[in-house]
């Protein structure tokens, strides 16, 4: 299962209509509803930059990033966000719905789950690299993606979105 779509190379990154394009159709495409292009040009960079798409139905089990300095930067470009922080037992501290041009910026030590409210949802990501297996812990509390109670559990969390009216 493709999981991501490659880094760039060289010293710009543009994103043309066509790699949009691309992003979005892997999203649609992927069992897990969601695709990530890596936009920093290697995956050992102290600064991670990435553009999700994420499909509704997309599961991402609620973790945190336990890392000094492991702060994370979320702006919404298209679409829509639920963004969820969660305490250390897996009780919900606050919601927030993030359109196109709004942003929320966590720190190191959040728990915190994120799902896409609307189809097409895209988002930049900027987080403390370089990634590596400490640098996520998944919550016991949260079901792990493609578990039996994951749809159960995405489908309590996007209750507490309802939709606007």
């Amino acid at each position: 299962m493709k999981l991501a779509l490659s880094n760039p190379t060289g010293p710009v990154f543009t994103l043309p209509p066509e790699l949009l394009e691309e992003g979005l159709k892997a999203s649609r495409q992927s069992p897990r509803g969601r695709m990530l292009l890596p936009i920093h040009r290697h995956q050992d960079d102290l600064v991670q930059r990435m553009i999700n798409f994420l499909q509704p139905g997309t599961y991402i089990q609620a973790h945190q990033h336990p890392r000094d300095c492991a702060t994370e930067t979320i702006l919404v470009t298209a679409g829509c966000l639920g963004f969820v922080i969660f305490d250390e037992k897996g009780e919900v501290l606050s919601t927030h719905r993030l359109g196109p041009g709004e942003m929320i910026d966590i720190e190191a030590c959040v728990w915190h789950g994120v799902l896409a409210l609307a189809e097409d949802t895209v988002i930049l990501e900027i987080k403390r690299g370089p990634y590596n297996d400490e640098d996520k812990v998944f919550a016991n509390w949260s079901p792990p993606e493609f578990s039996e109670e994951a749809p159960a559990y995405l489908k309590k969390l996007a209750a507490l979105f309802p939709a606007p009216e």
